[in-house]
């Protein structure tokens, strides 16, 4: 598939645009600073702003799909209309564990333990999901990760969630970003997840 990555220069942009590599993928690597996109065969960097829809419309035109790993400062609106315009049919979002449940109706982030110094960035995250969860004209999906996104082996492995977090059996939620990658290219092409949202943990 042709694939273009917003955000691929950050962690969990540049291991999806390795991944993604690594099948076999056309990759479109955009970033602000596109030396620090991940160099590998197929992958090709370009300099962007994802907050600037008129310039994503010409960076998007082509693609097949698109992945954003991008902060919520972009909101959905201004990337739903790049995307639509541009034809593209499917987005798939890299989004935050915090609007998870941990128990029925209380999420991550209403949890005494969630650290304040994030909501701010968690809710963003909230109301990004929200504005998708309304959204008809674009197929998409929101890929939650686990509570703890870090670094650590490749394994091939993990285990798929709706929208209750997923833990293991010492009550930890956790994924390497090699993993985390390698469920967010299984979602590009196995297309599990049409207009929902899922999360993916060991």
């Amino acid at each position: 598939m042709k694939v273009t990555v917003l955000g691929a220069s950050g962690r969990a942009g540049s291991e999806i645009t390795k991944e993604l590599a690594r099948r076999g993928h056309q990759v479109t690597g955009v970033a602000r600073n596109p030396e620090a996109i991940p160099t590998a065969d197929g992958v090709t960097p370009v300099k962007g702003d994802a907050s600037n829809p008129a310039a994503l419309f010409e960076i998007l035109r082509g693609a097949d799909a698109v992945i954003s790993a991008l902060h919520f400062d972009v909101p959905a609106d201004t990337l739903l209309m790049a995307v639509k315009d541009a034809g593209v049919p499917r987005l798939l979002v890299t989004g935050g564990a915090a609007s998870l449940e941990v128990s029925p109706g209380v999420r991550l982030l209403d949890t005494p333990e969630f650290p304040a110094e994030w909501k701010p960035y968690a809710e963003g995250g909230v109301v990004f999901l929200d504005r998708l969860r309304s959204e008809t004209d674009v197929d998409w999906t929101f890929f939650s990760p686990a509570a703890l996104i870090e670094d650590g082996p490749r394994l091939g492995r993990y285990r798929l969630g709706g929208d209750q977090l997923v833990v293991d059996d010492k009550g930890e939620s956790h994924i390497s970003f090699a993993d985390y990658a390698i469920a967010m290219v299984d979602e590009l092409e196995q297309h599990r997840h049409s207009r929902q949202r899922f999360t993916a943990a060991y």
